[in-house]
């Protein structure tokens, strides 16, 4: 029975402009299924032009599961959807309420579609998201507050996390007043909010904000229907539609990298109920990759819809690798996305190595969002980040060294770190000032010295910070300004000098 404080507008509007646009199974029948698309023969060929890697006479088959057909353009619209309709019909959401959630993109871009039925979403962001994730969610109307405008993670700093967490409250509340939300809110939950800053606890921050404002997180990695509505529809949907040529989840392994965890486990308890085994192989990028909304095996472990030991196998695969698969299959008119193209690329290796023949592939969104990044790897024939061995072993190919954060500096030990591990003097390590890196992050001109630093010989440079997430960050924008950079992945923290060692031994910060 529905409570009286159940907002039956808004529930009748959400079930006829959004319920009834997803997949939804009811009487043994899926409705709006997403398409189902058999690929092998573009698959073959990729692996084969691309990689070298012949698969014809093996008896493979490769589905796309094309959840990027999805309205909101990503799998993450089935569980907002089933969150949102729960929280309607219990009167936990109602019009007028603002709803917060920690993003790194496809989750926040299904939750902007309410905007139009008089809900407010505030997404919580990071800038090393794609600048196409952050177009999309501004078009979706979304309200965007950035997180990551004044601290990289940097593991062992301990005071200086809190510190720097201070001024990132500052920036978090102010963002907040200009969306039009009451600061005095802010101010009563301060202590509170610095404390998950430091922690780099945005999951946290997002409910803490809920609160303080009478508003509703999805909390989409702890609510149960994030895994319930993959378990009860996805699993089963894919199932029908594999029979249908042929197959079924019996025999077919189902692959997905891995984000919250929330279509690996669904699908899994799916396959493990119906048909008694284990059906699901999770993909991670290698450790020491950082890719919006694709967790490493590192960072899944300890989230509430991790259970590897429900799955059939879990694999790491490299991205940078990958990519040749999202141009080739891009090309050939299969709108996939990155996790999409990272599946395929370790279903590659699954299937050559004859760890199954039969996959079904979860392509979590379209390619419209990585775009502009992918166009500009293939001009520069580089990514963003680049692993110590590669940058160490191609040192000459870069036109300088510099250390970029907007709060902390390399201390002379650091420097020898960082000199050691790439095989350099230590004098050739340049350091730009916090402030001009805080401008670069802000949008705004940096000083001319800064400009000084950019010019490496028409080479690439060569970016270094604690943990490699604002040096990407730099990379990005500098790569929109024409010059090209790469992130160290790991930063001064991930370099073997570090190991077994203080972070505040290595850097400092600024003007101390």
């Amino acid at each position: 029975m529905q409570s009286s404080t159940v907002d039956t507008d808004l529930l009748q509007r959400f079930d006829s402009e959004v319920m009834a646009r997803v997949p939804q199974l009811r009487d043994g029948t899926v409705s709006n299924p997403t398409p189902l698309v058999e690929v092998t023969d573009d698959f073959i060929r990729c692996a084969d032009s691309e990689y070298g890697v012949r698969l014809s006479g093996k008896g493979v088959r490769v589905f796309l599961k094309m959840d990027s057909k999805l309205v909101g353009g990503s799998v993450k619209v089935r569980p907002a959807v089933a969150i949102l309709r729960d929280a309607i019909a219990s009167g936990r959401l109602t019009k007028g309420q603002t709803v917060f959630e920690a993003t790194s993109g496809n989750f926040g871009l299904a939750l902007g579609t309410l905007s139009r039925l008089g809900l407010d979403v505030v997404v919580l962001v990071s800038r090393r998201l794609q600048q196409g994730v952050i177009d999309g969610l501004r078009s979706s109307g979304a309200k965007l507050v950035n997180l990551d405008i004044d601290i990289c993670p940097a593991p062992g700093l301990g005071d200086a996390n809190l510190a720097a967490a201070k001024g990132i409250a500052s920036s978090v509340r102010q963002q907040l007043a200009e969306l039009g939300l009451d600061p005095a809110k802010f101010d009563g939950a301060r202590g509170e909010v610095e404390g998950l800053l430091a922690r780099q606890d945005a999951i946290g921050l997002a409910k803490l904000l809920a609160t303080s404002y009478g508003g509703f997180c999805t909390a989409q990695y702890e609510n149960d229907l994030n895994v319930e509505t993959h378990r009860m529809v996805t699993g089963p949907e894919i199932d029908m539609q594999l029979r249908e040529k042929g197959a079924s989840l019996g025999g077919a392994d189902f692959v997905c990298a891995f984000g919250t965890g929330g279509t690996a486990t669904g699908v899994s308890r799916y396959v493990r109920a119906e048909h008694r085994r284990k059906g699901v192989r999770v993909i991670f990028p290698v450790a020491g990759q950082d890719v919006a909304g694709i967790r490493t095996r590192e960072k899944a472990a300890g989230l509430k819809f991790y259970e590897p030991d429900s799955y059939a196998g879990e694999h790491e695969a490299d991205f940078e690798e990958a990519s040749k698969f999202f141009e080739f299959m891009n090309k050939k008119g299969h709108d996939i996305g990155e996790s999409g193209a990272l599946a395929l690329y370790a279903v590659m290796q699954l299937a050559n190595f004859g760890t199954g023949t039969k996959f079904v592939v979860m392509v979590a969104d379209g390619s419209s969002k990585y775009l502009s990044e992918v166009s500009a790897v293939a001009k520069r024939g580089r990514r963003d980040q680049v692993r110590l061995d590669e940058a160490a072993s191609s040192i000459k190919e870069y036109g300088g060294i510099v250390w970029v954060h907007n709060m902390f500096v390399p201390r002379d030990e650091g420097r020898s770190v960082i000199a050691s591990a790439l095989g350099v003097e230590e004098e050739s390590i340049r350091v730009a000032n916090v402030r001009d890196v805080q401008a670069v992050l802000n949008g705004v001109e940096p000083s001319e010295e800064f400009e000084g630093l950019l010019h490496g010989d028409d080479k690439p440079l060569l970016l270094v910070c604690v943990a490699g997430s604002t040096s990407m960050m730099i990379a990005k924008v500098l790569e929109r300004r024409g010059v090209a950079a790469e992130s160290l992945v790991g930063g001064i923290s991930g370099l073997p000098g570090s190991k077994g060692r203080q972070m505040f031994d290595l850097v400092q910060i600024a003007g101390k």
